[in-house]
C-alpha cells in the first residue's frame, strides 16, 4: 500500500475566490464549495483518520525550497561536535538551538502501556528496539508569533544562529512559515471533511508553540542496518509536517496495527497527525505512531550519495504544529457526542503537554520532550 498524494492546489484556487470574513466560522461551506473540492476535503478527513499520515503537494513549497534547506542543514550538521555543542541551550532546556544526539528518549522505552502493547503486536507489524536515547541531533528554531500573556510562559530566549551561517535565519524562517501555511490549509481541509467549521482547528492553532527541529542522523557513523535513530513514538502536537528526506527509513502504523514504509515522491511534503488532533476529534483521529530505522532502502541511498560524494547525513525537515497553550482541547462539534468523548476531557493544551511530558520524565528537560522522526 501507498499513501495518495493529496495535491492543495485546488484547494487554494477556491480560497482565494472566496471572501474571508474575521469570524469565519460563520462561512458556509455547504454554499462555498464546489462537489470537487468538497470530496477532496473528505479524503483529506479519511486519510488522517484511517492512516494517520497524508502526502501532500503545495505549489507554494517547491523541491529548491526543501534542498535549499537540507543543503544547509547537512552543512551544519556536518561540522565537528565542538562547533555544535556553542549552540547548545542545555539551562534553557533545549527550547532553543542545538539538542546533542543521546538526549531525546523514545518513549517506548520509558512507557509501560506502550511495551505492553508492542509485546502483543503481530511480529511482523512489530516495530524495532530502541536500546537507549536516540542517536540523532536536533536543532530547535520557533516559528511564528508567541502570545504575549499567556499561563505557560515560554523561555523568552533570543535564537541561537550559528557562526558561518548567513543565509541561516532567511532559511529556517522561510521554510518554517511555508510548512505552517501548507499544515493551516489541511487544517482546513480537514475540518471541513469532518463537517466542522473550517476554521475550527486554525483558529486553535494561533499563536501556538510550533516549532521547526529538523534532526541529522549520521549515517557514516550510525549507518548500520537496524539502527534506530527515532523509537517508535506518537506525536504529542497537533499535526507534524516534514520535507522529503534524502535517505528513506521512516515506517509508519495504520489504524488497523498494519507496519508499512513511508516513500515520499520528490517535491511533496509528508504530514502526520498528533495526540492533540485525536482530542479534538475525540479520537476519530489516532495519533499516527511511527519509527525512523536504517533499512535496505536506506543503505542503497548512502551508497549512492556516497559515490556522488554528497553527505551522509539524514536530514528531516520536521516542524510541530501545536494548538494555542492557553487554547482549550477538547472533541469540537458533532465529536463530543462521540461514546470515546468522555476519555478526552476538556483541558488547556499546555496542561496536556506538560502531563504528556512527565509520562517520559522529560517534563522541563527538552524542546517538547517528544522523539520524533
Amino acid at each position: 500500500m501507498e499513501l495518495p498524494v493529496i495535491d492543495l492546489s485546488q484547494y487554494l484556487e477556491f480560497s482565494t475566490k472566496i471572501s474571508s470574513p474575521s469570524d469565519e466560522s460563520n462561512l458556509s461551506v455547504d454554499q462555498e464549495l464546489n462537489l470537487q473540492t468538497k470530496n477532496l476535503c473528505n479524503e483529506v478527513s479519511e486519510i488522517l483518520r484511517d492512516t494517520g499520515a497524508l502526502l501532500i503537494k503545495d505549489p507554494r513549497c517547491s523541491v529548491e525550497d526543501n534542498d535549499r534547506f537540507l543543503d544547509m542543514m547537512e552543512k551544519y550538521f556536518d561540522k565537528p561536535d565542538d562547533f555544535k555543542r556553542h549552540q547548545e541551550r542545555s539551562h534553557l532546556h533545549y527550547q532553543v538551538g542545538v539538542t546533542p544526539e543521546g538526549v531525546e528518549v523514545p518513549r517506548s522505552l520509558v512507557d509501560k502501556d506502550l511495551q505492553q502493547k508492542l509485546s502483543s503486536m503481530p511480529k511482523e507489524n512489530q516495530p524495532s528496539t530502541p536500546v537507549g536515547p536516540d542517536p540523532k541531533w536536533r536543532y530547535m528554531w520557533r516559528v511564528g508569533p508567541r502570545p504575549s500573556k499567556t499561563c505557560f510562559q515560554e523561555l523568552n530566549s533570543k535564537p541561537v544562529i550559528p557562526e558561518g551561517f548567513p543565509e541561516w535565519t532567511q532559511t529556517m524562517d522561510s521554510w518554517g512559515y511555508k510548512m505552517i501555511n501548507a499544515i493551516e490549509v489541511v487544517a482546513e481541509m480537514a475540518a471541513i471533511g469532518f463537517g466542522l467549521p473550517k476554521n475550527a482547528f486554525t483558529s486553535l492553532m494561533k499563536q501556538g508553540p510550533h516549532l521547526l527541529a529538523p534532526t541529522g542522523s549520521d549515517l557514516q557513523r550510525y549507518g548500520k542496518e537496524g539502527t534506530v535513530f527515532a523509537g517508535y513514538h506518537y506525536d504529542l502536537n497537533f499535526l507534524t509536517i516534514h520535507g522529503r528526506s534524502r535517505f528513506p527509513g521512516l515506517n509508519i502504523w495504520l489504524r488497523n496495527g498494519q507496519k508499512m514504509e513511508v516513500k515520499v515522491p520528490v517535491g511533496c511534503l509528508l504530514i502526520q497527525t498528533g495526540k492533540q488532533l485525536e482530542w479534538l476529534t475525540g479520537g476519530e483521529c489516532q495519533a499516527g505512531m511511527h519509527e525512523v530505522v536504517v533499512t535496505n532502502r536506506t543503505l542503497d541511498a548512502v551508497e549512492a550519495a556516497r559515490q556522488q560524494n554528497r553527505s551522509l547525513w539524514r536530514v528531516s525537515s520536521t516542524l510541530f504544529a501545536h494548538i494555542a497553550s492557553d487554547a482549550t482541547i477538547e472533541p469540537l462539534g458533532h465529536f463530543a457526542d462521540s461514546p470515546l468523548a468522555k476519555k478526552y476531557p476538556a483541558m488547556r493544551a499546555g496542561e496536556f503537554v506538560e502531563l504528556e511530558l512527565a509520562v517520559i520524565n522529560l517534563k522541563g528537560k527538552t524542546n517538547n520532550g517528544y522523539s520524533e522522526e
